[in-house]
């Protein structure tokens, strides 16, 4: 299972996703595991976070970027820089 990261997608691509139209989450600076039950979907406002998967290669997101998470991962988040986000469950 891998993360997804594409940086600065183009305005094409965050219109045709709706992504003005998603939730909003944000988080402090924190340390905390997370499972992902069903796939997400998330484009990074603000902020900075290094994800480590149970297996497989740390990635570190910034604002920017869209990041899709796979359904069935373990992983666990450091929120370096506080975290504001779109995110969509799927």
């Amino acid at each position: 299972m891998q993360i997804k990261i594409e940086s600065n997608p183009s305005q094409q691509t965050i219109e045709r996703l709706g992504i003005d139209s998603w939730s909003i989450w944000e988080k402090e600076n924190s340390n905390f595991p997370w499972t992902y039950d069903m796939e997400e979907v998330c484009y990074i406002l603000e902020g900075e976070a290094t994800i480590q998967p149970e297996s497989g290669e740390a990635v570190t997101i910034t604002a920017g970027d869209l990041v899709t998470f796979p359904q069935g991962m373990n992983c666990h988040w450091h929120i370096t820089k506080p975290i504001r986000k779109h995110y969509l469950f799927r």
